[in-house]
């Protein structure tokens, strides 16, 4: 299910500043003030925590691809092509946010399923070669969870590993990082349905605004 040109989400919704697993809430451009308008203002996209990680994890995998695997081998495009589908993604739902709830919503979705097909393949990638894959309460995945905790994220940050470990350490931070990416992700989603469900899509927001205009002009004609 790899769309090159799909996309992602958050009104921008609760993003996570811990992005473990099981990381707490952190509000990254919410407009408070957007319940009366008719088209929301949004923030940019770049500074939500999920872009961030999966733009890290298309990074990864790029170089990734091209230490570890042969040129010829097709696993290249499409691990390159699911982890730049979920950075993609992200982008366009948020571009699409301010006219559009339930495209953005869908947009986060395949960035969500883009990252979890990637997520299979660096799977695949240790599993047929022997090599373990590390339990998320391991040393070596907390090391990486913490890690994780420095905002913004950076691959600055990861450069050393990605320039001197082996295939199974690098494809093992790469699956952390997936990890903490979706977990935003799915965060974004429960906010963006939750605010979908209680403020409608644009269509609801207009006739709202149509009917509390005509209320204005009922009471001005009175006051006249």
């Amino acid at each position: 299910m790899r769309k090159d040109k799909n996309g992602n989400d958050e009104k921008h919704g609760n993003n996570v500043k811990k992005d473990d697993e099981k990381g707490s809430s952190h509000n990254s451009h919410i407009s408070h003030d957007s319940h009366g308008a008719i088209l929301p203002p949004r923030g940019d996209y770049q500074t939500l925590l999920s872009y961030q990680k999966s733009d890290l994890v298309y990074q990864i995998t790029f170089r990734f691809c091209e230490r570890f695997l042969k040129k010829n081998d097709r696993t290249i495009d499409q691990m390159v092509q699911a982890a730049r589908s979920g950075k993609q993604n992200i982008v366009e739902g948020s571009k699409a946010a301010t006219t559009s709830k339930e495209m953005e919503i869908k947009l986060t979705n395949v960035a969500r399923a883009s990252l979890e097909e990637l997520l299979e393949d660096y799977r695949d990638f240790l599993k047929v070669r022997d090599l373990p894959i590390w339990d998320k309460d391991s040393k070596e995945a907390l090391y990486v969870r913490k890690l994780g905790h420095k905002s913004p994220a950076s691959y600055e940050t990861y450069r050393n590993y990605m320039d001197t470990r082996p295939a199974e350490v690098i494809a093992n931070i790469a699956i952390c990082l997936i990890h903490q990416a979706n977990y935003l992700l799915d965060q974004q989603l429960k906010r963006l349905e939750k605010d979908f469900l209680k403020d409608g899509g644009l269509r609801e927001r207009m006739t709202r605004a149509r009917l509390q205009a005509r209320d204005e002009q009922r009471k001005e004609g009175r006051k006249g």
